[in-house]
């Protein structure tokens, strides 16, 4: 008898912007891992548009967390993202320490923050919410500017030494600062060094520095994206850094035709017709 993984995706859905859970799905089910959403808002389309409309689903969550322990389901791991608010967060914190079981990964993409700023929709009451939902996981994927929110270093401080040689290590030891006997494992993503867009690893070892092609521009659902495929290839049972290199795989060549097509940043990168790569042998 073959027993599917199962993953919960706490998420929103947008229309538009191929992120979120129109990322989460997919890749997922090519992974072989059942993505069960637990959806937190639909979108018309992602909040990088110059207008959206959302419905926020807080009110109902509670009444689907209670639907799904009725029924008794356990996840192999919990894959969570985008929120609309304080009262959400409660909900998803309370959500991940229900899921929590022996065996069982939490994976948290602390969305707050990019290019040393919080995002329009996040206040910093929320933040502090993400920090105590960052706290509760098994792996966390935040950008630099997350990292530095998380770890309570200056961003300013920090990315002055980006020309530095040691700068992937002052970047590591910022995220050192987070591991715990819960977080384990903290992937920094998108840092951009020595003409290279690096995903540093950081755990009780020696932190990883995978390189990426740099490409022209900042596209929507790339975090996303990003952590799904961490998230699904440990479930799977594959290491972090196979799961890490498998992500920048992915994104590179799916970057690589989405730059050379033109497509306006807000539509995302087309990574549908590379999702080939996430097929193991």
């Amino acid at each position: 008898m073959i027993t599917v993984k199962r993953t919960a995706v706490i998420n929103d859905i947008s229309g538009f912007g191929k992120c979120s859970l129109t990322a989460a799905i997919p890749i997922l089910s090519v992974l072989g891992v059942e993505c069960c959403p637990l959806v937190t808002a639909v979108l018309s389309n992602q909040t990088g548009y110059k207008s959206w409309h959302c419905t926020d689903l807080t009110g109902e969550m509670p009444k689907y967390l209670n639907e799904w322990k009725k029924l008794g389901y356990k996840f192999d791991s919990v894959l969570t993202g985008y929120m609309t608010g304080e009262k959400q967060a409660d909900v998803i914190i309370n959500a991940v320490k229900r899921f929590r079981s022996e065996g069982s990964l939490i994976v948290v993409d602390p969305v707050m923050a990019d290019d040393g700023r919080l995002y329009s929709t996040y206040s910093k009451e929320l933040c502090k919410k993400v920090i105590k939902l960052a706290s509760l996981a098994d792996i966390i994927t935040p950008n630099l500017t997350e990292l530095c929110i998380l770890s309570q270093t200056s961003y300013k401080e920090l990315t002055s030494h980006c020309n530095e040689e040691d700068y992937p290590l002052l970047v590591a030891e910022a995220a050192k600062k987070l591991l715990s006997d819960t977080l384990r494992t903290v992937i920094v993503t998108g840092v951009h060094f020595s003409n290279s867009i690096c995903n540093i690893i950081v755990d009780c070892d020696v932190p990883t520095v995978i390189k990426s092609e740099i490409y022209p521009g900042s596209y929507s659902g790339t975090g996303d994206i990003f952590s799904s495929v961490v998230c699904g290839e440990i479930t799977k049972g594959m290491s972090v850094d196979y799961a890490v290199r498998t992500a920048c795989k992915l994104i590179e060549r799916a970057l690589r035709d989405t730059v050379r097509e033109g497509t306006d940043r807000n539509d995302g990168i087309a990574f549908e017709k590379h999702l080939g790569v996430l097929i193991n042998e």
